[in-house]
């Protein structure tokens, strides 16, 4: 495989470097370390500020020292667990999600790791990250690191097509072989408030809502077993979770319920203003998983070629999109 690993000496980075050189990746792959280091300009505020401090080329130096060791670091780190892989150290400036999306189109990346910031809510929501603006434009799936652990595993199955490709990442990635899969699948909770608000005037409503979603919720029980059943025969160790709720909220819950390492959730793509809007279930999950997330977009590599899957032989969409 093909790995972009972004570093800059945090602690965030080191746990995203530390979860790198732990998985167990096949031989002769290609881990990339990416350190973006700002621009004079935009380290000293010019053309903004109203003079060059007189120790600006002393604060430079020790910016550059700082990624230079976080490189370093990583390098050594890696290659002392998997002497196998090919390592290349890339120091850049400029602006750090700009360079490492274009980094990871540049060498054909089939994963970016990067650290979890921990930004509050609002603050992510309304100015971004630099993790969540790479998830957002990344041309391969995205992981961010919040520790080095990899397992207990969350898949969140909603039946599009984007779960579908997530299904494969885990069936088809080594890095899952022999982790504990729970693939989680939640439904609506099958009561319309709204028409509760004068239940008399609509009792047709609500049991024929009620009737629907219960018929939703087989449909989304039987792909879920399905789902599971695929990756059963594919050897790894899964099992299914079908709840009812929120789908991020309870995505999450069950996160924190199993002490999972890792979530991996599909993304509908939205970005923008469109995001902030609406919001994302993968969106939210980012913003709230206690634990690494991996963020997977339609049209995955593995070794650089598309992800097979012929594997899966059907598709369930959910009638509430």
């Amino acid at each position: 495989m093909r790995i972009l690993l972004a570093v800059d000496g945090s602690r965030p980075a080191d746990r995203a470097r530390d979860l790198v050189a732990a998985m167990p990746w096949r031989e002769g792959g290609l881990v990339r370390i990416v350190s973006v280091a700002p621009t004079r300009n935009e380290l000293l505020g010019v053309p903004w500020a109203i003079a060059v401090p007189p120790d600006a080329d002393e604060l430079e130096d020790e910016v550059l020292r700082i990624h230079r060791d976080a490189l370093d670091a990583a390098e050594r780190e890696i290659r002392s667990a998997r002497s196998d892989l090919v390592i290349q150290p890339v120091l850049i400036r400029g602006r750090a999600a700009t360079a490492i999306v274009d980094q990871a189109r540049e060498m054909n990346a089939d994963l970016v790791v990067v650290g979890h910031r921990g930004m509050g809510r609002w603050e992510a929501m309304l100015l971004g990250s630099v993790s969540a603006e790479v998830v957002d434009h990344a041309p391969c799936p995205v992981l961010v690191a919040r520790d080095d652990q990899l397992g207990p595993v969350i898949l969140a199955d909603d039946g599009s097509p984007n779960a579908r490709t997530a299904e494969c990442v885990v069936m088809q990635w080594p890095l899952f072989a022999g982790l504990p899969i729970t693939v989680v699948t939640v439904t609506e909770d099958g009561f319309p408030y709204a028409a509760a608000v004068a239940p008399l005037l609509y009792t047709d409503t609500i049991t024929g809502y009620s009737e629907s979603v219960e018929v939703e919720r087989q449909a989304r029980l039987a792909e879920n077993e399905a789902a599971a059943a695929r990756l059963r025969d594919a050897g790894l160790t899964a099992s299914g979770q079908v709840r009812e709720g929120d789908p991020a909220h309870q995505i999450v819950a069950c996160a924190r319920e199993l002490d999972a390492g890792l979530i991996v959730v599909g993304s509908r793509g939205q970005t923008g203003l469109r995001r902030l809007i609406l919001g994302s279930v993968a969106r939210n999950v980012l913003l709230h998983a206690p634990c690494s997330v991996l963020i997977v977009h339609e049209g995955a590599r593995i070794d650089g070629k598309p992800i097979d899957r012929r594997s899966q032989d059907r598709e369930v969409v959910s009638a509430f999109g």
